[in-house]
């Protein structure tokens, strides 16, 4: 399967820092990579709503859902470039994925068992020196993609808060260079380990 890049842009702003230093890691990747570019503020998915014991799920054949739907399960690659608010995901980003949870319950979706083995990124832009404080982010897109079986990549960290500021930050842009080429391993929870433990 060729590879297929799809960008989610979480910010409530056009052209933020996030989405600056994530098109400057993409324009890395090499010119048969297929790139898919989705403002998440540009088509809103409604609020969740928990009907797991409730109602069947639908498939979604229009509108906004059926459209991020249908590029989540074609993409191979998919990036979560949220800025860093409140030390978390974007709203529009948490939506995003509180609606895989409907998408997991979906009969004939087969969402998990598509999304196994591929491979879930983040970029994101905050506004502090200490990028410890992007813990939870990063902690939250690596359980998603660990209860998905999917490979994670790992979160491009940028220093900006004015519009444009991402672009001074050198070690940013040097670590874009060479974001998208490493292989991700498979994400594991944090209380996985890695390997068995010494017998004695």
């Amino acid at each position: 399967m060729s590879r297929r890049f799809l960008f989610l842009l979480g910010s409530s702003r056009p052209d933020g820092n996030t989405e600056l230093l994530a098109r400057r890691a993409a324009e890395q990747l090499p010119a048969d990579v297929e790139q898919r570019w989705i403002s998440l503020t540009e088509h809103p998915l409604p609020e969740f709503e928990d009907l797991r014991h409730d109602s069947d799920h639908t498939r979604p054949t229009e509108g906004d859902e059926a459209l991020l739907l249908d590029a989540t399960l074609a993409a191979t690659d998919l990036v979560i470039a949220s800025p860093l608010y409140w030390y978390s995901l974007s709203a529009p980003v948490k939506r995003y994925l509180d609606h895989w949870s409907g998408w997991l319950r979906t009969p004939g979706l087969d969402f998990k068992a598509t999304l196994a083995g591929r491979t879930l990124w983040g970029v994101t832009a905050l506004a502090h020196e200490e990028q410890e404080v992007a813990d939870p982010l990063i902690g939250s897109l690596n359980n998603s993609a660990a209860y998905m079986g999917m490979r994670f990549g790992g979160v491009l960290l940028g220093n900006g808060s004015k519009p444009g500021d991402v672009l001074r930050d050198t070690d940013a842009l040097t670590r874009a260079k060479t974001f998208f080429a490493q292989e991700p391993p498979l994400a594991r929870f944090p209380y996985e380990r890695t390997a068995a433990p010494a017998t004695r």
